[in-house]
């Protein structure tokens, strides 16, 4: 494992019990989000979740798809979505404690994966979509929502880097939309969704197709 990936782990699992408690901040977004979401893999059959946090998202898809696998690089915050499907008696989700890079070898097993605010926290985000386009079958679709950073206020590129060397942030890069929605399509994408929810801060929500 990386330094910089150690390094993230060590930080969410620090996080991870406050960040389970705190509410969804923007709850019109979200609902946006997850209808959006279930219009596109609803009814598909084998559907990964990466950087599922506290499996919060996967709880409100998993009903719609065959099979539901979350994954996280934090082991204490797929401890606490444990947690949450053990009290809720809902066995239907598979959770596991791994990052993107170390899941099991399944090449082309999925027809959707998702990646909620999770790109632009990964060491390499474009070795990151690489990655996911490996786990997708021909024609699966990648779903993401980014934080675009770099569309916000140039003072965040002079505050992050503060507070990560307090250990009051993780690694995080500054992209804009369109930056993104570049390295997915040069990741082997055909973008077929796009926008923007919430607005502050930006959140791109792409929608591609593996070619």
């Amino acid at each position: 494992m990386s330094s910089v990936k150690e390094t993230s782990r060590r930080f969410w699992n620090k996080a991870a019990r406050k960040y389970a408690k705190r509410p969804v901040g923007d709850e019109a977004a979200y609902a946006h989000t997850l209808e959006r979401v279930r219009a596109h893999i609803d009814g598909f059959e084998r559907v990964l979740e990466v950087g599922c946090g506290t499996g919060t998202t996967a709880f409100r898809l998993a009903d719609c798809v065959g099979a539901y696998t979350a994954s996280d690089l934090s082991e204490e915050m797929i401890d606490i979505a444990l947690e949450k499907a053990a009290a809720a008696d809902d066995t239907k989700i598979r959770f596991l404690k791994a990052g993107l890079s170390d899941l099991p070898d399944e090449a082309a097993a999925y027809d959707a994966v998702l990646a909620f605010s999770l790109l632009h926290l990964t060491e390499d985000p474009r070795a990151a979509v690489a990655q996911i386009a490996e786990r997708l079958r021909p024609g699966g679709l990648f779903i993401s929502k980014t934080v675009c950073l770099g569309d916000m206020n140039p003072v965040f590129r002079l505050i992050i880097p503060v507070m990560r060397f307090f250990r009051m942030a993780p690694l995080v890069h500054f992209l804009k939309a369109q930056e993104l929605e570049a390295i997915i399509a040069e990741g082997g994408f055909e973008i077929i969704e796009t926008g923007t929810f919430p607005k502050k801060p930006p959140a791109r929500f792409v929608v591609a197709r593996k070619a």
